[in-house]
């Protein structure tokens, strides 16, 4: 007997699991009767070769994307994305080219893929990622620093900060124009929380970049840092000062990053990428796309606060309890149990500090002067708010960030120090204020 052969027949099924609407259990393949699957075939039909025929001269990178592309290989064609019906919101007349009566949409979103990958969908719409818009819609606060403050409320620019930077990563709700168009005040973007005209939310190619839609691109740190960096939560800055970062920085280029979803394991890399511990098969853990799932704290809240809710846009969205172990078993497939546990203890030392020690004395100051009068009504042009804000949005995430994630540089320099100067900073305008009745100019 070959012995190979139950191999090979254990990862064909595995890529080929998500592509029909199944999903392997601890007792077998589950099958969702819900899922429309869509019957593949080496050959494109008619139609689709047109669109490729047509596309490869006006735009070779996506088709040349697309016939490198799994997609391509299993025989997923143009129109099992992008085709539309008559009378759908987002449907375009694209009578091209010899076409007749033919609709599409450049809007692909996350319920014609959950056709196909149910599973991933699912555990998407269970994760913090699906409020990733929905997040700021009631932060008044937020709005008003955006159009207001940094648009000058300028009635015809002042969207433009919005529109090219935070619906750039948080996403926004797609709006159309007459004809099924997108508007172009809410598309192009690349954010992860969209809300689509079908309703549906999320945006797969935010990781999985189109027309390739990688699991390699996905697994690598780049694929999350284009929104997770910066100076409130630089989470690919402080995976590159981790070791893990530098082994990765040193030899990723080696490692195999193109293995099936629940076979990519230590020995096809040496460090763990983002990837890896929030969303990979490692060990007895099954992959998942529900990115708070191995969570225990919220580390970018004010104050950091155990995970304990299954409602998916609370903050603190998740099981904390159960998460940390989950986090403990990636650990452990390359630690030692007491290295692991001598880890969490650190990095929890060191969030109880931050909410102990920064950021309850900073409210309890902040409350009082609210409460007699002596804060500003534009926070933005008020040194204690300003600081306040800068406490726990920037320097407190980082501190946070940085000691949970191995990052000593972003815990101690970026974090703690940067902490306690602004901490003496707001206890000195604290006392001035309260002495004198009055804001100081």
């Amino acid at each position: 007997m070959n012995l190979r052969l139950p191999l090979l027949l254990s990862c064909l099924l595995t890529l080929l699991i998500p592509s029909l609407g199944v999903s392997a259990t601890s007792e077998g393949i589950e099958i969702n009767p819900e899922v429309r699957s869509l019957a593949f075939s080496r050959s494109l039909t008619e139609l689709d070769k047109q669109c490729v025929s047509c596309h490869q001269e006006e735009h070779p990178g996506v088709v040349a994307d697309w016939k490198n592309s799994r997609h391509s290989h299993v025989g997923v064609g143009c129109n099992d994305c992008h085709a539309a019906s008559k009378g759908e919101p987002d449907a375009q007349l694209h009578n091209q080219e010899g076409l007749q009566n033919v609709y599409i949409s450049p809007l692909v979103s996350p319920d014609t893929c959950g056709r196909c990958h149910a599973q991933e969908q699912a555990e998407f719409n269970h994760s913090g990622h699906f409020r990733a818009y929905r997040q700021i819609i009631p932060k008044d606060s937020l709005h008003a620093l955006v159009k207001f403050h940094e648009g000058r409320d300028n009635p015809e620019l002042g969207n433009a900060p919005g529109e090219t930077g935070c619906m750039q990563c948080h996403g926004t709700e797609i709006k159309l124009l007459e004809g099924g168009k997108p508007d172009p005040s809410t598309w192009p973007n690349s954010g992860m929380g969209n809300i689509y005209p079908d309703g549906s939310t999320g945006n797969c190619g935010a990781c999985h970049t189109r027309h390739r839609f990688s699991i390699a691109e996905a697994r690598k740190p780049q694929a999350c840092a284009s929104c997770h960096l910066g100076p409130d939560h630089p989470d690919i800055e402080v995976f590159e000062n981790s070791k893990h970062g530098q082994v990765f920085a040193a030899e990723g280029h080696e490692w195999n990053w193109d293995a099936p979803a629940d076979a990519w394991e230590p020995g096809d890399y040496r460090a763990p990428t983002c990837a890896t511990c929030h969303m990979s098969g490692v060990g007895e853990l099954a992959p998942t796309h529900n990115i708070s799932q191995r969570l225990y704290w919220n580390l970018w809240a004010k104050r950091s606060e155990v995970r304990n809710s299954t409602d998916v846009l609370s903050p603190l969205l998740g099981n904390g309890p159960q998460g940390r172990e989950e986090m403990k078993a990636v650990c452990g497939s390359c630690h030692g149990d007491s290295h692991t546990e001598g880890f969490f203890t650190q990095g929890d030392k060191a969030v109880k500090l931050y909410n102990v020690e920064y950021y309850d004395p900073a409210k309890k100051m902040l409350d009082e002067l609210e409460a007699k009068g002596l804060l500003k009504e534009n926070p933005w042009t008020d040194e204690f708010q300003i600081t306040f804000y800068h406490l726990w949005h920037h320097e407190g995430r980082r501190a946070r960030h940085g000691a949970m994630m191995a990052g000593p540089d972003y815990a101690h320099w970026h974090g703690f120090f940067e902490l306690q100067q602004s901490l003496y900073k707001l206890q000195a305008i604290h006392r001035k204020r309260l002495e004198t009745g009055e804001i100081e100019d």
